[in-house]
């Protein structure tokens, strides 16, 4: 059976800007990131300061995408890049490193997909109290309309805040040092909230025919057993995991399940009427998701410590909650992480079908142990194998009637990972470097960039 997706669906890759760019910040003039912090604080061995250097590469970089036939890229813009500090002002050489990339896209008729902002807010917020504080909001907002300002004819889509909810699931590893178990966690989401809605709202006030949406990170959750008390912390997680975030992106309101779960537990956030109303008036025009894999749960009654438990990476474990557990079903990824392609196809139905708009896959790929042969060769037939499976899921949504517009998997070329480095690559293209920031630089063609070349000149047909 040949594998259906629209006309004009929008093939690419994903990237972001510190993962990806490399700081240079004296060349730049780029602002201190709370990135900067995370490396000088020596968290993990991941070497943003170089990355993938694409802040020098770039024209190779989008020449290997227009090759494998990209019709859409999506990457972020990293806002100390473009604001130098609290008084908003800007950064000409970051306009115009932004500017050449539009143009060059434009060139080989591929389309651009925008983050706002993907985790690396300015070390300067922390000045006003970082997140929490909502003076955070005006400053977002202010950084929008710059973005807007400058780059509003050239964008094709506008995403708002990468992953909102991985503020609170892994907040440690993006500079935030607060309990999870706390208002403060929720008045900084909250806050993450109004300054998306504010985004969507001054987008489409000042670019005529403008397209933006949010860009959460979304995971089915199943019940562990046949037990009705096992589906009712199903029921708790996928709230919490996903339409709590959702929600309030989409239908302008928080739902009743998440407001009343942070009374009773006094982690209520300050919400005003005018902050309600800038909520209401927000409506994206599509959906944009990544997603990675699923999870199972069953019900917990047991007492544990919150704060280690209740992590993307680690598990998660609430008191009468939630608590996650193993699916033997699932085989897992090198790095641990549960490969589940039908799970894909549920959440591309459960999201349709609350929201009614169109989505798109932002993220989803395979983060391995990639090997470089003697020959300059990547023989990367596992990563390959993870795509078709995920693509055929894909394929029989959109027969059941899913409006999914595009794919653009994580990552178009090999970059940094906020959790384990660059040695867990997941690009189609090669980055000869490591986590000491030693290498060539060289890019080198794996074996899945011919097979996605493939897959985009028959429109999926061929996997």
């Amino acid at each position: 059976m040949k594998n259906k997706f629209p006309k004009n669906f929008l093939w690419g890759g994903s990237t972001s800007a510190y993962q990806f760019e490399g700081m240079f910040k004296d060349e730049t003039k780029k602002a201190d990131s709370i990135m900067d912090n995370f490396i000088n604080n020596n968290l993990q061995n991941s070497y943003f300061e170089i990355a993938s250097d694409h802040y020098h590469n770039w024209k190779n970089d989008i020449a290997l995408m227009a090759e494998m036939g990209f019709k859409c890229y999506r990457f972020s813009i990293s806002w100390p890049r473009i604001i130098k500090n609290l008084k908003g002002e800007v950064n000409e050489k970051g306009i115009e490193f932004y500017k050449n990339i539009f143009l060059e896209l434009k060139k080989y008729n591929i389309k651009s997909v925008v983050t706002i902002f993907h985790f690396d807010y300015p070390l300067f917020i922390n000045e006003i109290g970082g997140l929490q504080n909502k003076e955070f909001i005006n400053q977002f907002k202010k950084y929008s309309k710059i973005l807007f300002e400058n780059f509003g004819q050239l964008v094709d889509y506008w995403l708002t805040i990468n992953e909102l909810c991985n503020f609170y699931f892994a907040g440690e590893i993006i500079g935030l040092n607060v309990k999870k178990d706390s208002k403060e966690i929720w008045q900084i989401i909250h806050n993450l909230n109004v300054a998306q809605a504010e985004a969507i709202n001054l987008c489409h006030e000042m670019i005529p025919n403008s397209k933006i949406g949010p860009a959460p990170n979304v995971k089915p959750i199943y019940a562990g057993s046949t037990k009705p008390i096992d589906n009712i912390a199903r029921l708790n997680l996928n709230n919490f995991r996903n339409w709590a975030y959702l929600d309030v992106a989409c239908k302008g309101e928080y739902n009743k399940f998440f407001i009343n779960y942070l009374k009773k537990n006094k982690q209520m956030f300050s919400i005003t009427e005018e902050e309600k109303m800038i909520l209401k008036k927000s409506r994206p025009d599509f959906i944009a998701f990544n997603y990675y894999s699923s999870n199972t749960v069953k019900i917990s009654t047991q007492t544990n410590d919150f704060n280690k438990k209740w992590d993307q990476e680690n598990g998660i474990l609430i008191d009468n909650f939630a608590c996650q557990i193993k699916n033997e079903n699932l085989d897992k990824t090198q790095f641990g992480w549960e490969i589940d392609p039908i799970g894909l196809r549920i959440i591309l139905r459960e999201v349709y079908d609350r929201y009614n708009l169109p989505i798109m896959i932002t993220e989803n790929g395979l983060g391995a142990y990639d090997e470089k042969t003697l020959d300059n060769k990547i023989h990367d037939q596992y990563r390959i194998d993870y795509y078709k499976k995920h693509l055929e899921q894909m394929s029989l949504a959109i027969e059941e009637g899913v409006d999914l517009i595009g794919y653009m998997p994580w990552s178009a070329i090999d970059l940094v990972s906020t959790h384990q480095g660059i040695k867990k690559r997941y690009g189609f293209v090669y980055v000869d470097i490591n986590d000491n920031g030693e290498g060539s630089l060289e890019r080198y063609k794996k074996d899945s960039f011919y097979w996605y070349q493939k897959v985009i000149q028959s429109n999926g047909g061929e996997l």
